[in-house]
This record gives structure tokens, sequence and C-alpha cells, in this order.
């Protein structure tokens, strides 16, 4: 992942270095251009002026000879010699070895072939010059064109870097307040004003958004202590009056039997509305407090706890390392009681409990003898087990306490045995 202000100069950048790369072989061709084009006119000058000096000889015949011979000598690849006809200038490109020049190395000439007339007799003329200086001409300037972008590049980077914090800064700013806000503080994040309109409009709907959040949320917490208090005292004033009428010792043992059906029942009623309160809770981050706790200490306590529970059976707790986690620690003590109690409560009263600790993950594990409906599993109400069939709410109870903490829960039936494994981050 990058940032939105990278994304930006990254297609800049790239954009400039194509644009660099297709300039040099621009340049090359139109200052070679331009230089053969100079070289030309030079050529031509040179030419003229020769012609002009050679036409004034005209009169002398041997001083005209003798000026020829001494030019073709000085420079025996611009040759002054008779031809048949005057023709039209022309000019040629040619690379040859320069018999002059020390590295032994092959140069590149601009030609131009003219003609003149001299004593009714029709001379060509040669003028050549080197044009092997363009290439050299042409390297310096693509090195400062590079040395300049380099420079134009680094500055824009640091430029857009200083100009975008500055822009940008109410956009963190309002990031910030929006990672710290809490439903649990109840109060409303305070944007200050800003002059840039799409960040003000930003604020404003942030702001409206969390008022509508916190007073639903304020509603629903509302509710669930509501709910939690006025169905907990009618359950619990049926349950007192069904344990007053069971001891009535008037009642017949069929009377009784129903009273005790309806008892578990009403029993079971007020387990789930605890349950779904809890869940209730959790979804409402009404449990936010942290520490830092030891998962093998807080597991010898729970096991304690469940010292009438398991009693009948074996138990085998290893703890193959330390483990530290950051949670609720209510929460945390919930997660592991409704854990064992699912893997106690479904192993016969002969079969082997196993409860392995990791540095990174808790394994709760019981002999079973048919593999649950992963589809079903965690979810609120569903049947898992055609052998027990059901419903209950405590390992969603657990998958809602994993997902709070960022934990991962997982179920597993291999060899006729269940493993519940709840893998977290090591504190």
């Amino acid at each position: 992942m990058i940032k939105l202000l990278d994304k930006p100069l990254r297609a800049f950048t790239t954009y400039s270095m194509i644009v660099l790369l297709c300039s040099i072989p621009v340049y090359f061709i139109i200052i070679d251009l331009i230089w053969v084009h100079e070289i030309n006119e030079h050529n031509q000058l040179v030419a003229e002026a020769t012609k002009k000096n050679l036409v004034r000889l005209n009169s002398d015949q041997t001083q005209l000879l003798a000026a020829i011979s001494l030019w073709n000598t000085l420079q025996p690849e611009t040759k002054i010699q008779p031809v048949r006809a005057l023709k039209n200038d022309s000019t040629y490109n040619v690379y040859r070895k320069d018999n002059y020049n020390a590295d032994g190395g092959y140069d590149r000439f601009q030609g131009l072939v003219t003609y003149v007339e001299i004593n009714r007799q029709p001379y060509s003329l040669i003028v050549e010059a080197n044009v092997e200086e363009s290439y050299e001409t042409i390297i310096a300037i693509t090195a400062i064109t590079i040395l300049f972008f380099i420079i134009l590049l680094v500055g824009f980077i640091k430029l857009n870097k200083n100009i975008s914090k500055r822009l940008w800064a109410p956009f963190y700013h309002t990031l910030q307040q929006i990672k710290a806000f809490n439903l649990s503080d109840d109060q409303v994040v305070q944007f200050a004003p800003n002059t840039i309109i799409e960040f003000q409009e930003l604020n404003d709907s942030i702001a409206r958004l969390m008022e509508g959040n916190l007073s639903t949320f304020k509603r629903q917490k509302e509710f669930t202590e509501n709910a939690s208090h006025e169905l907990q005292t009618p359950l619990a004033i049926v349950q007192s009056k069904l344990d007053l009428l069971i001891q009535d010792d008037s009642i017949t043992a069929d009377q009784s039997r129903l009273i005790e059906e309806t008892n578990n029942a009403l029993s079971r009623v007020s387990r789930i509305n605890k349950n779904l309160l809890l869940l209730a809770k959790i979804e409402n981050q009404q449990f936010l407090a942290k520490q830092s706790i030891n998962m093998s200490l807080k597991l010898s306590v729970m096991l304690e706890l469940l010292t009438n529970l398991i009693e009948t059976r074996e138990i085998a707790f290893q703890v193959h390392a330390e483990c530290q986690v950051e949670a609720n620690s209510t929460l945390t003590e919930i997660m592991l009681t409704n854990l064992l109690m699912n893997a106690i409560r479904y192993t016969c009263n002969d079969a082997k409990l196993d409860i392995s600790l990791f540095s990174d993950k808790l394994v709760v594990s019981n002999a079973g003898t048919y593999s649950l409906e992963e589809q079903k599993l965690f979810l609120r109400f569903g049947s898992t087990s055609v052998q027990t069939p059901g419903s209950g709410l405590g390992l969603s109870i657990v998958k809602e306490i994993c997902d709070r903490h960022g934990w991962i829960v997982s179920y597993n039936f291999t060899e006729r045995t269940h493993s519940f494994t709840i893998t977290f981050n090591s504190a």
C-alpha cells in the first residue's frame, strides 16, 4: 500500500523520465541538423571566398596554377581540379580515417562541391569541414539537460511534499480524531473549522454520521439495560414461585414432574436471555478495558472453578509455552468458560479432555462420534450436531469475543476428536 500523495508523484516522475528519455534522440537529431546546416553555410562562405580569390588570378595563368597546386597540396581532400562543364552545387557526408589525428580513428566530414569558371576553363572546388565536434556538443548539452532535470525533479518532489503536507494537514487531523473516537465515551468529536471547502464538507458529514451513531448506540444500550432488568426480574420471580410450589407436600408426582420441567425450561430461557444480553453488550463495545493476561494462570483458575463438573473426567492440561495476551479479563473468562463447558458437556464420562496452551494459540480437544456442522457452528441458535441437536449461544459468544480481540477461532474433527483452536497474537 502507498500513500495517496505518493501515487500521483510516482506518475509524474515516471512521465518525466519518459519525456527525458524521448528528448535525448530528439536533441541529437535537431542539434545534428543545426550543426550540419551551419557547417554547410561555413563551407559555402569558404568556397565563395576561394572562388573570388581565384578569379582575381585569371590574368596570370602561372600564378593561378601555382595557387591551385598549393591549395591541393595543403588540403588534399579538398581539391581544385578542371572539369568538362559547370554543374550545380552539391553536398555530401562521409566517414573516413583522419590521417592527421593521432588516435587514428574515423571522423565525419561534411563537404561541398561547387564550380567556378576561370579563364574559360571550368573547375570544381571541394570544401570540407570536420563535424565530429557535434557529438561532443550533443553529449555536453544532454549532460547539462539531465543535470537540470534531476535538480528540477528533486526540487519538485520536495516542494510537492511540503505543499501537500500543509495542504493535507486538516485531513490527517480529522483522521486522527476519527481513530480516537469511541462510542462508549459518549462524546461527539468537534472538528476545527477549515477554509478548504472539501475538507469542511467532509468534517460536517463525519460529524453528522458520528452524532447519528452515538444516538443509536445510546438507544441500543438503554434497551439492553432495560431488557436485562425487565426480563430477568419476572423470570426470577417465576422461578422462586415454582421453587415454593415444588416444596408443597400436597402436589402429586406428576405435578412435581411438570413443575420441574417448567423450571428447567425457565432456567434455559433465563440463560438464553443473559447470553443474548451479553452478545449485545459485546457488540456495543461495552467491554473495552484491556490488560495483560497470563493465559496459563487464567486457565488454571477456570479449571478450579469447574472442578465439580470435571471431577469425573480426565483432564490433560499442558502448557507448552508461556502465553501473554492483551485482552478484556471479563470477556476472556467468559470465552474460556464457554469453550470448556462446551467440551465438558459433550464428552463422555470416561473420555479424556485435552487442553494445550502454546505461545500463540490455545487448543481444546475432546472425544466425539460425529463431526459438527461447521456452517452452523458459530451461528446463534444453530443446530450443529446430529447427535445432540438443540440451540445454544455458547460458541457464538466465543466467536464474538474472538472477533472483538482480533483472534481466530477454528474447528477441526479428526480421528473421532473435536478440536477448537483459538489463535491470538502474543503480547
